[in-house]
């Protein structure tokens, strides 16, 4: 892996998606429309919208940056891309390393348009800095970034890769913590819980919007997600075929 390969891929694929305006407007307008909406149904609770704000701040990149990957990633496969550019000296890991730079860059504007909104204009009321409110979107958005890459390697279609959103991310959702406390669950499903990264992302918006100070379950947390990131994407680089069949 050369950062020579690397940076020219994260290039190419932060010019493509310069000219996807719907793209652009998927991952920069819809978290900023939808976290506006949360806003106002819960207008005459406040508090509510401070719970479940700060997480939703961590679910919406992780979701978004999930679903751009795995289909741009596929449709480098099936329009011949992928193998055209791995017949040349760059490598699996420059492609994938590349797709998360890229991407990387795009999450710090897309969370901090978020962040940006949420805690000004929608008075969304955190504990702990705007930084680490940041920090945390940016990582969610990473591990999306790096889920989607990995798995878009096991589908063929557009509407395959689509399907993982309902079978690999829902889940994640519902197990989080968001909805409810994980203690609360049935063992099996604390286990589950406990194996999901998006567990990790929530948690750590969750604490960061309940105390000011950084602790080790939030530095727990961060590490977990990281080391996620770099393990999808090393795993990515070695499941990615050249092509759908």
């Amino acid at each position: 892996m050369t950062a020579r390969a690397t940076l020219a891929t994260a290039r190419r694929v932060l010019l493509q998606l310069r000219s996807d305006h719907r793209t652009i407007a998927l991952l920069m307008v819809v978290p900023v429309l939808l976290l506006t909406l949360l806003r106002y149904v819960f207008d005459g609770s406040p508090a509510t919208f401070d719970a479940v704000g700060g997480p939703l701040l961590a679910l919406f990149p992780f979701t978004t940056m999930f679903l751009v990957t795995s289909v741009a990633m596929l449709r480098e496969r099936t329009s011949g891309t992928l193998e055209r550019l791995l017949s040349t000296p760059m490598g699996k890991g420059d492609l994938l390393t590349g797709y998360a730079l890229a991407f990387g860059l795009v999450a710090i504007v897309q969370t901090s348009v978020a962040a940006a909104v949420a805690l000004g204009p929608l008075g969304l009321d955190v504990r702990g800095s705007a930084g680490l409110v940041v920090l945390l979107a940016v990582l969610d958005a990473l591990l999306g970034t790096a889920l989607g890459l990995l798995l878009s390697a096991f589908a063929r279609t557009e509407f395959q890769a689509v399907q993982f959103l309902p079978a690999v991310v829902f889940p994640q959702v519902l197990l989080c913590g968001l909805f409810a406390p994980r203690e609360s669950m049935a063992e099996p499903l604390q286990w589950l819980s406990d194996a999901f990264p998006l567990t990790y992302a929530v948690e750590g918006m969750q604490i960061v919007a309940a105390a000011e100070e950084v602790t080790g379950e939030l530095l727990t947390d961060l590490g977990v997600i990281a080391a996620c990131v770099v393990v999808f994407v090393a795993l990515g680089s070695v499941t990615l075929p050249r092509r759908s069949p």
